[in-house]
């Protein structure tokens, strides 16, 4: 239920953090993944990490905020391993300061890169998932994604909307197989792992009946009144 053996999952911003997190979890439990960013050196060095502990990875330098190096991403992924079956939508930023600070060019930046860009990478790589006959979304929200912040107008904005994206395409896609889960992670103290988990259930044949969801995976936080 939790083997990913033969599957191939990209994962945007996997080249530290989180997304490295999760890549590690994927590659462990089977999979070959493709790490996109922007730093091609970090994005070596997170291959030679997944390496290292025996997993099959690759990495292709992407502006997953632009609509033709995101479609290069899913052209090279597919020439290297012949298919995709799992997409990660991860990469993000923040830029602290209150709505009254925000310069426009500002908003536009967080907004492309958080959100805008998981619309791009979902929407490359649905023809793969039709190809292959199913497909695995995981979007990363934010407890910003529930809560407000005085400091990330921009940043919880694009995260609510990352949990209306999860929904629309969940439905969307229902018929083809294709199931796309968010998950709201919390403030973590520990740079990497604590996403694996949760990463690798909505990877797998575990999850073939959840779909539209959002997890938080927060240490309970969210649940105190």
């Amino acid at each position: 239920m939790f083997d990913l053996t033969g599957r191939v999952a990209i994962v945007t911003g996997g080249n530290g953090g989180i997304g490295l997190g999760m890549a590690r979890g994927l590659a462990a439990a089977g999979a070959r993944v493709v790490i996109a960013a922007r730093n091609a050196d970090k994005s070596k060095a997170a291959v030679k990490d997944l390496a290292d502990r025996g997993g099959d990875a690759h990495a292709v330098t992407t502006d997953v905020a632009d609509e033709r190096s995101v479609a290069a991403l899913v052209e090279a992924t597919l020439g290297r391993y012949g298919q995709l079956d799992i997409l990660v939508n991860n990469a993000g930023i923040n830029i602290r300061k209150p709505v009254q600070d925000l310069a426009l060019d500002e908003w536009h930046r967080v907004l492309n890169t958080n959100l805008t860009s998981a619309f791009l990478c979902s929407r490359a790589a649905y023809p793969a998932f039709k190809a292959v006959g199913h497909g695995k979304i995981i979007n990363i929200g934010s407890m910003m994604s529930l809560f407000g912040a005085a400091f990330a107008p921009a940043y919880g904005s694009s995260k609510g909307g990352i949990v209306q994206l999860t929904r629309s395409m969940a439905v969307a896609w229902a018929r083809d197989n294709i199931q796309v889960n968010a998950v709201l992670p919390g403030w973590i103290d520990t740079e990497l792992d604590d996403m694996a988990g949760v990463a690798v259930f909505l990877a797998a044949p575990a999850s073939d009946f959840v779909t539209g969801t959002a997890i938080p995976v927060d240490g309970g936080f969210s649940v105190q009144g």
